[in-house]
């Protein structure tokens, strides 16, 4: 039997027992479904759309132009990508996964990176966006904003660092030349305006088009959740989590780690939201060593995510297999920054705010990020709503056309 038919018989066997475990388990299925669209139609989409529909407008009017003309003289020699990587790395750390992939690929269909640019760029540019570290995190799960700073800096200084990995992949055959061009606002300014000149859209049909791509995206986004989110549900209930626990433990140990962080650990590499929460619950183990395993989980980004990145990378030439190294090489980057910076960072922090790992309520209650959690639950889904809304008559439109 040869390879391509082997693959064939393990796809059918595992999307048949994924079936077979829905119509045994409806219940756990449901409520699994459930938390999924929750968690996307209250927090995912009403947070990235706007960093979505604003990246694309950006991109339209060539304001992703003039920052890359601007920004090549850094981005060039550090991470050996255009200076438009700039533009995606700052709006990716900012709007967090999968916005890194989405606009790289946009770039490479439009021409502005080569495949191997590309390739790089997603590599470092896939992140958790910052609400989901303090908020959800630091403060949801652990009822603790100090441990949001450092697995910040480690979450960040590690996609730095896979970035600066990740230059000497591939090779670049194809430019002849290495040279930087010197910062020049004007020739930024040019570029952009010779950008804009080239889409032609008007503002009105701009604005229509980001939004149209951005809720088609998000969309598509939404099903994944939901997905990933029954999957991890369904292992765990049919023991196959705890199995592949047993396999970590050995590597646990040898990382004098406690064989209770194995099952959170496994459940974080599907899902990361659920992963992160189970290593909080872990009464048996110190909060290093929960901060240690949830950077790498952070990092790693959960099966659901690298779907969401495939599916994005699949509208262009870029392959997926260099991101999926740089997940794992961020994982033991952001892992081994928490380690060493634990006691300069985490412990510092406290010790200065004269609190130790436990804090008042009251504080938790006044975080800033906890806050926008918050609001974005009581008007999320509103926003969703109306979202939906103008997509749907934007999309008849269209079609009318």
């Amino acid at each position: 039997m040869t390879a391509s038919k082997i693959k064939t018989l393990l796809l059918a066997l595992f999307i048949s027992m994924f079936a077979f475990s829905l119509i045994a388990f409806p219940k756990i299925s449901l409520e699994a479904s459930i938390r999924g669209l929750n968690m996307w139609w209250e927090i995912v989409f009403p947070s990235l759309l706007p960093f979505f529909i604003l990246s694309e407008m950006m991109i339209g009017l060539g304001v992703v132009n003039f920052i890359g003309v601007l920004l090549e003289p850094l981005m060039r020699p550090l991470f050996k990508v255009p200076g438009a990587g700039g533009f995606v790395w700052a709006m990716a750390m900012a709007s967090g996964f999968p916005s890194g992939a989405k606009l790289a690929a946009r770039l490479r269909l439009n021409g502005e990176l080569t495949q191997t640019e590309a390739e790089r760029l997603v590599c470092f540019t896939n992140s958790s966006n910052p609400l989901f570290i303090f908020g959800a995190v630091s403060v949801g799960f652990f009822y603790n904003p100090h441990l949001g700073i450092l697995l910040a800096i480690a979450h960040y200084t590690g996609n730095l660092f896979v970035g600066l990995t990740m230059r000497f992949y591939g090779n670049d055959k194809k430019n002849k030349t290495d040279y930087t061009p010197p910062f020049s606002f004007y020739n930024a300014f040019s570029a952009m305006h010779q950008a804009r000149l080239k889409d032609r859209r008007p503002l009105g049909q701009l604005m229509g088009d980001s939004v149209l791509s951005s809720v088609q995206t998000l969309l598509m986004i939404g099903g994944f959740i939901i997905l990933f989110s029954v999957i991890n549900k369904l292992l765990f209930h049919l023991h196959i989590t705890s199995l592949l626990a047993t396999g970590a433990a050995k590597g646990f140990q040898w990382l004098q780690l406690p064989s209770e962080l194995t099952v959170p650990f496994i459940a974080g590499i599907f899902e990361i939201t659920l992963g992160s929460q189970m290593i909080s619950q872990v009464q048996e183990s110190t909060l290093l060593q929960q901060a240690i395993v949830t950077s790498f989980v952070l990092a790693f980004s959960g099966l659901s995510v690298q779907a969401q990145v495939a599916s994005i990378l699949a509208t262009s030439d870029i392959r997926f297999h260099p991101f999926f190294f740089a997940r794992i090489l961020h994982g033991f980057y952001s892992a081994s920054i928490a380690f060493i910076l634990w006691q300069p960072v985490y412990e510092h922090s406290v010790k200065n705010s004269g609190l130790l790992h436990s804090l008042p309520v009251i504080n938790l209650q006044h975080s800033p990020m906890n806050e926008m959690i918050i609001l974005l639950k009581q008007y999320g889904p509103l926003i969703t709503i109306m979202m939906l809304t103008i997509y749907t008559l934007l999309y008849i439109s269209t079609k009318k056309q």
